[in-house]
């Protein structure tokens, strides 16, 4: 099972919904798709796929992974393997669809 760490800009985001009362139901969202990518980053609910154009900051791929769907400005998590440890995912940034 995938350990889970976050960048800072990421910890910032994840801190800002916390903070946020008016959020919460996408909190709830955001904190489920991330107990489903720490059991299976390829959980069907997630709908994981490679997300063209970005690099990891080490080079490798960055992968996006559904919180919500079909909601205006759904959220997204952004995420890459580390590459010492291949077992560990980082969480490059949680937003909002663009």
């Amino acid at each position: 099972m995938p350990k889970i760490r976050f960048a800072p800009v990421a910890a910032a985001h994840l801190k800002d919904l916390e903070e946020r009362p008016d959020l919460a139901k996408r909190l709830k969202a955001v904190r489920s798709a991330l107990g489903k990518l720490e059991v299976n980053p390829r959980h069907p609910g997630l709908k994981t796929h490679e997300y063209k154009g970005e690099k990891c900051p080490h080079g490798d791929k960055v992968f996006e992974a559904y919180a919500e769907n079909q909601t205006p400005a759904a959220y997204r998590l952004f995420w890459c393997y580390e590459p010492a440890e291949r077992d560990v995912i980082l969480i490059l940034a949680i937003t909002p669809h663009p």
